[in-house]
């Protein structure tokens, strides 16, 4: 199936671009760790929130066909 994937901060930094879309035979944890093979991430998901369509999800949500997934690291302010 592929999935709209978006990023934000350092995951957007790392990735070089703001989404695109992938194929995802997977759960969001393989997801994560297949992108971050293919960026060079260095977050665990440990640290990261992720949201689908918008909302919350936790890390053993199912993907659907079309899906947007975002990963959303810690951010800090001043």
């Amino acid at each position: 199936m592929r999935v709209r994937v978006r990023y934000f901060a350092s995951l957007r930094d790392a990735a070089g671009c703001d989404a695109e879309t992938v194929e995802a035979a997977c759960g969001l944890p393989e997801l994560y760790r297949a992108l971050a093979e293919r960026h060079g991430f260095g977050l665990p998901a440990a640290r990261l929130r992720v949201a689908v369509n918008g909302e919350f999800a936790a890390w053993d949500s199912p993907l659907s066909e079309s899906d947007e997934v975002v990963f959303i690291p810690p951010v800090s302010g001043g």
